[in-house]
């Protein structure tokens, strides 16, 4: 018996929804990672990107637990001698909400060639409002602790 290998022209793409103001941050990203990277399917080849597409919504409410909203740290370098700036989650939040889920997101994806392609399909938007109705996404309930 031969090993089976996906094909990309094999590949049925579905479209999801998640609501980020129902999960904490950590575990959206988590579960928008694994369906863009398809791990839910049965004929995952890690070589082939098989993955589906995932609207997130509502990203300006996002839950977050204890003090992350004060003491999460994103820091990014101008490449300059003390050129060090650094945001708290919540000035980040309120500056462009969408940004802190995708970092989420983009740090639970693996760095390599399909990275770009992937991230194609993930679609935040930071109110309810959506303009892929059309596709009929289906909507994932899992509740935060």
């Amino acid at each position: 018996m031969r090993t089976y290998s996906a094909k990309p022209k094999d590949t049925k793409r579905q479209w999801y929804i998640l609501d980020a103001a129902q999960m904490p941050l950590g575990r959206l990203a988590t579960q928008a990672a694994s369906l863009l990277l398809g791990k839910g399917k049965p004929q995952i080849t890690p070589h082939i990107d098989i993955g589906d597409y995932v609207i997130i919504i509502n990203a300006k409410s996002l839950v977050t637990s204890g003090q992350k909203l004060k003491k999460k740290v994103y820091y990014r370098h101008s490449g300059f001698p003390g050129g060090l700036y650094q945001r708290t989650l919540e000035e980040v939040l309120n500056r462009d909400p969408t940004s802190a889920v995708l970092h989420a997101v983009r740090g639970m994806v693996p760095d390599n060639k399909l990275r770009k392609n992937r991230l194609a399909r993930l679609k935040i938007y930071a109110a309810a409002e959506h303009n892929h109705s059309a596709q009929n996404p289906q909507p994932i309930n899992l509740k935060g602790k």
